[in-house]
């Protein structure tokens, strides 16, 4: 048990990784930070800074040095944890276990955020003198293993075999990567990485095998369709054990701007040809690139995919997206750090022993760090034949829209879907606005206009006939693919419109992200604007759906504005 109160001693506390570990945990009475490094006026300045929010956390600052004597620094200091986030765990030499082994013997429990496979899967050699000192060393506590492991966990209840697992982060264009980060990565760039693959040891090749993935939570603006390159992380190792049954296993890292990912690849490439020896005299380089290469949205992501059979011997397929807006993202990579700290102080320390963190947390421990930032995510199960269209785009988000709003979208196989109702349409008065609605056939302007929405499914896609007082035009649907993955796509003649499904509350907005014309892929800036909600209104009559869609350009301006509502004929 833990003694009432807790003292932590974070190495590298103001560091990029510990600065959020301790931000994380300012608000804890009871518990005292140390937060230690190199420079002790950057640890004061740290403290400081972080007293000026008014959390309930002692802070102390502590000049610390890793290569210097560890027993006498530890044993002064007095901590009831260690937390090693400093790093590379990757390039730490000859002995790479020093503060693991100081803190053994002064008896002191020891995590750590390692991202190097080769480091978390040997903290196993320390396991028995662990146990018999009564004290937990855990390494890995970062996302990659625990949260990968705990996401697999919660998407696989009663299966009989977890065959295939595919992970991925991709980070915000504009967070503040570490230079320990950047130099882990130049560390094994282009070089074998060993994993798991048709069943059976294999070895990969990092940064130079990509694949493109869509991170979309159900409901949630997804992030654009990312490039991912594999990159060597502990789940490679310490996962494939926990599933004996696993065939493969591929976790990559989406670097953004695409155009810098691309560059890395090409860089990469030159160490698997040999023709460089190693990509870590361009660390400082890459390191300066990250503070000054930053485009783009600024959100970020990850996903976990698994593959395998379920408790009827089933195959299926279910993935995890998550989404983070701004500067809550790189938050989440210290968070288990921090569950597990909050449960200690609670009474619940780890176990003794020294393993990979991979069975510490579950994904529920998560929620109360994500609760208070802008991190959303959420599960999408395999696709079963016969549901509605626009279920099986919208994932679990489906089922929480309102019942008008689904009966609505529910096509069935055999026979059309007519909604009927009125609608007010205005149209634009430009050249280019005239011209468009000619070629589209969109309705003249009127208000209180009868207008009639005939929908029939044909296989994968959806007809959908626009009726406004005899004037018709049309489109088909059907679910994204590829780049294009978890969107809607619209179709009107060779012009091709991939759209998001956002719900809002009871409403959902649909978000235009890519585009295409005769299959050509085009700037998303020369596309039309069009700006569409759907909701469901309640009357003395019971609910109707509503819908108003906007449609405009930059050059031509407004194209047509309608707005009205429905109801099934």
């Amino acid at each position: 048990m833990s003694k009432p109160g807790l003292r932590a001693l974070i190495i590298g506390g103001y560091g990029t990784f510990g600065g959020r570990i301790a931000t994380l945990l300012a608000d804890e009475p009871g518990l005292t930070l140390v937060i230690a490094g190199r420079s002790a006026a950057k640890a004061a300045t740290f403290c400081a800074k972080l007293a000026r929010q008014g959390g309930a956390t002692a802070l102390v600052p502590l000049p610390f040095d890793r290569n210097g004597d560890l027993g006498a620094q530890l044993a002064a200091t007095a901590p009831d944890v260690v937390i090693d986030a400093t790093g590379p765990f990757q390039t730490y030499g000859a002995a790479p276990y020093r503060v693991v082994q100081a803190c053994l013997d002064l008896g002191l429990p020891y995590l750590d955020l390692a991202d190097g496979a080769d480091f978390v899967t040997g903290i196993a050699g320390f396991d028995a003198v662990a146990r018999a000192r009564g004290v937990p060393v855990l390494s890995g506590v970062s996302s990659f293993p625990v949260l990968t492991a705990a996401v697999v966990r919660d998407l696989t209840p009663g299966w009989r075999a977890v065959t295939d697992i595919v992970a991925g982060v991709a980070p915000s264009p504009h967070a503040v990567v570490g230079a320990n980060v950047l130099r882990a990565i130049a560390s094994y760039a282009g070089k074998p990485v060993p994993l798991v693959r048709d069943g059976r040891p294999a070895t990969g090749q990092a940064m130079t095998e990509v694949r493109r993935y869509t991170i979309a939570p159900p409901g949630v603006l997804p992030l654009r369709n990312t490039r991912f390159a594999l990159v060597e992380v502990p789940d490679l190792r310490v996962l494939p054990p926990l599933w004996p049954g696993l065939r493969a296993i591929w976790v990559g890292a989406g670097t953004r701007p695409e155009s810098v990912h691309w560059v890395m690849t090409a860089l990469a490439w030159l160490v698997r040809l040999r023709l460089l020896p190693s990509l870590s005299p361009l660390a400082p380089l890459f390191h300066w690139g990250a503070g000054v290469l930053r485009w783009g949205e600024h959100r970020g992501g990850m996903f976990v995919e698994v593959s395998g059979r379920d408790a009827q011997g089933k195959a299926i397929t279910r993935s995890w997206h998550m989404v983070a807006e701004g500067d809550d993202g790189p938050y989440i990579p210290a968070m288990p750090a921090a569950a597990l700290v909050r449960r200690w102080l609670a009474g619940s320390p780890p176990t003794p022993g020294a393993r990979a963190a991979v069975s510490e947390l579950d994904l529920a421990d998560y929620q109360p760090l994500f609760a208070p930032r802008a991190i959303r995510a959420g599960v999408r199960d395999t696709v079963e034949p016969g549901e509605p269209l626009f279920a099986r785009v919208m994932g679990d988000a489906w089922g929480r829209q309102p019942a008008a709003w689904r009966a609505a979208h529910s096509v069935p196989a055999d026979q059309p879907l007519v909604l009927a109702g009125r609608a007010t349409v205005t149209r634009g008065r430009s050249l280019g606005a005239r011209l468009a609605a000619l070629v589209v056939g969109f309705p003249a302007g009127g208000t209180d206009v009868p207008v009639t929405v005939t929908m029939t499914g044909q296989r994968d896609t959806e007809r959908w006939v626009r009726d406004f007082a005899g004037h018709r035009f049309h489109s088909q649907l059907h679910p994204g693919r590829g780049r294009s993955a978890h969107l809607m796509v619209e179709r009107f003649g060779p012009a091709a419109f991939a759209q998001a499904l956002v719900t809002e509350g009871a409403a959902v907005r649909l978000v235009l992200l890519r585009w295409t014309l005769f299959g050509l892929p085009l700037p998303l800036w020369l596309a039309p604007r069009s700006d569409a909600v759907e909701t469901v209104e309640s009357t003395p009559d019971g609910d109707r759906f509503r819908f108003d869609v906007r449609i405009s350009h930059p050059l031509a301006g407004l194209i047509v504005h309608y707005r009205g509502w429905l109801r099934p004929a």
